[in-house]
C-alpha cells in the first residue's frame, strides 16, 4: 500500500470530489430524472460513495482510496449504458460528466502516489 501526505492541491482535488459526489447525489431532484429508478438509485449510491471516500482522503491519501474512487468514476460514467438509462438525457450527461471528472482526478492522484518522490510504502 502506498501513501502520501496531502498538500493544498490534494485537498482541493478531494474537496472537488466531495462537491461532485454531492452534485451526483442531488441530481435526481435537481435535474428531475426521477426517483426509484436505476438512474436515481445509481446517483444516490455513487454520489454518497464518492463523497465519503473523498472525505477519508482529505488529510492522507492511500492508493486504495484512489483505486476505489477511480472505479466509482468509471462505473458512474458507464452506468447509463450498463443500466439502460442512456435515453434519459439529463441523467446520462450528469453521470457521464461527473464520472469522467472523478476518474480523471483519481487517475492523477494514483499516478502521483506511484511516481512522486515524497510517496512511500506503508
Amino acid at each position: 500500500m502506498r501513501t502520501i501526505a496531502n498538500k493544498s492541491e490534494d485537498a482541493a482535488l478531494n474537496t472537488a470530489n466531495i462537491v461532485l459526489g454531492a452534485i451526483l447525489f442531488l441530481a435526481p431532484w435537481v435535474a428531475e430524472f426521477g426517483s426509484g429508478n436505476y438512474a436515481a438509485m445509481n446517483a444516490w449510491i455513487c454520489g454518497a460513495a464518492i463523497a465519503i471516500v473523498a472525505m477519508l482522503a482529505i488529510n492522507q491519501t492511500y492508493d486504495w482510496e484512489e483505486g476505489v474512487t477511480l472505479a466509482l468514476g468509471l462505473w458512474t460514467a458507464a452506468a447509463p449504458w450498463v443500466l439502460g438509462f442512456a435515453h434519459v438525457q439529463n441523467a446520462m450527461w450528469t453521470h457521464l460528466a461527473v464520472g469522467l471528472l472523478v476518474a480523471a482526478m483519481a487517475g492523477a492522484e494514483l499516478w502521483r502516489l506511484y511516481h512522486a518522490p515524497e510517496a512511500r510504502s506503508v
